[in-house]
């Protein structure tokens, strides 16, 4: 079916239209990483906080604060339906069913609820807050994300017109039907839908999501999504995220306890999902210090998420780590997921696709046209590649507006873990630009760490 977003848009009765859904609509790792929480850490108070990186967007005087509170307080009173409980326990997820603990799902139905929450604006920003215990936080992150990105959306949205609107979905759709079209017969190529956390709005993640379904075929792996997935027979992608590691550094009592935290971590989840579910996100603390020092058994983990470092540095870095672990990159999965577009996933494509030849090294694929030139490389697989397209699939409005500016452009906002029982969460990352926790406690962390492959490199989302 075709949907007329324009009309959509315009129709709306806006003070009337929820943006959260259904529960289910979050990323998926979110609801495996509560089950995990739920297992493992009951009583764990916890506080997670929102950041707008890109700071020169002033978003509290572009989003109306109580609308927003409306909003949140909508989606508390939302609960998990008895039909999306049933698809939880009976589908298969990753090849295997019964991921989800049937006393797990009895406590979605019968106790959870989300916890309560802090809201103002503060010099032109909105500061919001959630805190609890840690079950009743952790699933805050994409619901408050998504809703401040889709009120933001609907502010600059009501100042056109009819028309205007059709113009600017119209070269929102043609830009789509660009890139798709670049990918589309593109050999192995594997891309899924990672975009719920930045998206233009609900509606427009879900055409996107069906028409990359329709477009792409095979190629079209799945929605990080779970409501997209229900809804529409997809396959629901993901696993953890860095609020694991983080949470239990925050716990550690010595700085051999904070340095091993990423790895006990690992050990617990593994524990948890019977050896399922096994990709690694390294950059918590920094890539390289993780897989220096890497316990022998992280090798046979699936294979790894890229997320705050260039991806063609990661991957190479990551496939050599594995040799030197006597392991096959081949039979592993390469998964970027950071800003990705469609020139990065071509190109990450070709590189980790092929065997590259007479020395052509990862910087040629930055500045590369053509990805089929088999001058430059053998079409034989060195890793498994995936692409977890974000922002850039589901928010990229750039230089769509018929009235010209940048107000319908996507900010980097995040809502990260800021506190565990009291104790600041800290993450560094493989970007100095996204580290995040107090200055004094980065500062240790630092030290612990090091710098080893950290860079300093513009945000984009």
């Amino acid at each position: 079916m075709i949907v007329n977003i324009a009309r959509r848009a315009h129709d709306h009765n806006w003070e009337l239209d929820p943006i959260t859904r259904s529960l289910l609509d979050t990323d998926f790792y979110k609801l495996l990483m509560l089950q995990f929480i739920w297992k493992n850490f009951p009583t764990t108070q916890t506080e997670f906080t929102l950041v707008n990186r890109t700071w020169q967007v002033r978003l509290g005087d572009l989003v109306d604060v109580d609308e927003l509170r409306e909003q949140l307080e909508e989606t508390r009173r939302l609960r998990f339906h008895k039909s999306e409980l049933i698809w939880l326990a009976g589908n298969t997820f990753y090849g295997r069913r019964g991921i989800f603990e049937p006393a797990f799902l009895e406590w979605l139905e019968r106790d959870f609820r989300l916890s309560e929450f802090e809201l103002k604006v503060d010099e032109g920003q909105l500061s919001l807050r959630f805190h609890g215990l840690w079950s009743e936080a952790t699933l805050w992150e994409i619901y408050a994300l998504s809703a401040i990105d889709e009120l933001k959306t609907r502010a600059s949205l009501k100042q056109l017109s009819e028309f205007e609107l059709d113009i600017l979905y119209a070269r929102a759709k043609t830009k789509l039907w660009e890139k798709m079209e670049r990918l589309r017969g593109v050999p192995n190529l594997n891309v899924s839908d990672f975009g719920t956390r930045r998206r233009h709005s609900f509606l427009w993640q879900e055409y996107v999501v069906k028409a990359m379904s329709d477009v792409l075929g095979a190629s079209f792996a799945g929605s990080s999504n779970t409501y997209l997935a229900y809804k529409h027979d997809l396959e629901a992608i993901g696993t953890n995220a860095h609020e694991l590691p983080m949470a239990l550094a925050a716990m550690a009592n010595d700085a051999e306890e904070l340095r091993t935290a990423q790895y006990r971590i690992l050990e617990l989840w593994e524990q948890s999902y019977q050896g399922e579910l096994l990709i690694l996100l390294p950059d918590t603390f920094g890539t390289t210090q993780f897989l220096e020092q890497a316990p022998a058994w992280v090798a046979d983990w699936t294979g790894q998420r890229i997320d705050s470092k260039d991806p063609y540095i990661a991957g190479d870095e990551y496939i050599q780590w594995l040799e030197a672990q006597g392991r096959d990159p081949r039979r592993k999965r390469l998964i970027a997921s950071d800003s990705l577009d469609v020139e990065q996933i071509l190109g990450l494509h070709a590189y980790f696709g092929g065997r590259l030849r007479n020395g052509v090294t990862a910087a040629d694929f930055h500045q590369a046209s053509d990805f089929t030139d088999e001058r430059k490389w053998a079409p034989e697989r060195r890793i498994r590649f995936s692409a977890g397209w974000g922002t850039f699939l589901t928010n990229d409005f750039r230089n769509c507006d018929p009235r010209g500016g940048d107000r319908f452009n996507p900010v980097s906002l995040v809502c990260k873990l800021t506190e565990v029982d009291g104790r600041p969460a800290v993450k560094l990352s493989d970007n100095y630009l996204k580290a995040m926790g107090p200055a004094g406690e980065i500062e240790r962390y630092r030290r612990v760490f090091g710098n080893s492959g950290i860079a300093d490199v513009p945000l984009l989302t």
